[in-house]
């Protein structure tokens, strides 16, 4: 039975891929594992599923995107919660890692679903540009399947992030991190609080 909380000290701003939508399985699973412990989670649709229901996002529209993000934040910071986070799977975690790059006092943490790397087959074309501007902690799950970037080339780009940074291996997934989530999701949990002590 989850416990009622009337104060949220702590808050986790969550978004989709580029082909899904704020009820993706994953982040209603990860919403449900982070609120027993207290923690309140929106989920959030990006400007450019807000427009269309269906279809990837538009290469315009990746500023409007994070723009999206930062007033969500800036929301979450206005009722006074104490630790404000952000993340998201694939292309939302991407956009949410560039705009905490591109403002690293907006949120206190990044958590990075199925991190993009690169396009499949594109190994050459490494999306880690901004990674050096990460200064917060932040902690990747990434699928062993993931045609995104192997675990390999995912240790090695994170080695550019100064921060604290965690890489947790979802092994025998891909870019999904699989239909049963509720073992990986508790390990997510287990993990993040781990990394705020």
């Amino acid at each position: 039975m989850r416990r009622p909380f009337l104060f949220y000290m702590d808050s986790l701003l969550l978004t989709h891929g580029a082909g899904g939508n704020r009820n993706a399985p994953l982040l209603v699973a990860l919403a449900n594992a982070f609120a027993e412990t207290g923690v309140e989670v929106v989920r959030y649709d990006l400007p450019f599923r807000q427009v269309r229901a269906k279809g990837p996002p538009r290469p315009g529209d990746a500023a409007r995107d994070r723009e999206g993000l930062k007033q969500e934040i800036q929301k979450l910071r206005q009722k006074g919660t104490e630790h404000v986070w952000m993340g998201g799977q694939s292309y939302g975690g991407r956009q949410s890692s560039i705009l905490a790059a591109e403002e690293p006092e907006l949120v206190d943490r990044l958590l990075l679903l199925s991190y993009p790397l690169h396009a499949p087959g594109k190994p050459d074309q490494l999306r880690t540009a901004h990674f050096p501007k990460l200064t917060m902690p932040v902690l990747f799950v990434h699928g062993s399947r993931d045609p995104f970037g192997t675990h390999e080339e995912m240790r090695k780009a994170i080695k550019l992030i100064p921060g604290l940074v965690e890489l947790m291996e979802a092994e025998g997934v891909g870019h999904d991190l699989g239909r049963k989530h509720e073992a990986l999701v508790q390990k997510i949990v287990n993990q993040w609080a781990v990394m705020r002590r």
